[in-house]
């Protein structure tokens, strides 16, 4: 499943870095400390490899 919009597409890519330990899990908040949590490292690339042209910036919850 592709990202939504550009900041679920960053978080994500935040989670990732920290599921590879190149970021500390402690310095994670929000969305991608909620994103490391419940996904897998490949779910998370898949969202961070998301193309960034055309996405909104931020997706309204529904």
């Amino acid at each position: 499943m592709p990202a939504k919009s550009k900041s679920q597409q960053m978080a994500a890519g935040i989670a990732l870095a920290a599921k590879r330990g190149e970021k500390k899990k402690s310095e994670l908040t929000g969305a991608s400390k909620e994103m490391f949590e419940s996904m897998s490292e490949e779910q998370l690339d898949e969202f961070a490899s998301t193309k960034r042209k055309g996405k909104p910036d931020h997706v309204s919850k529904s």
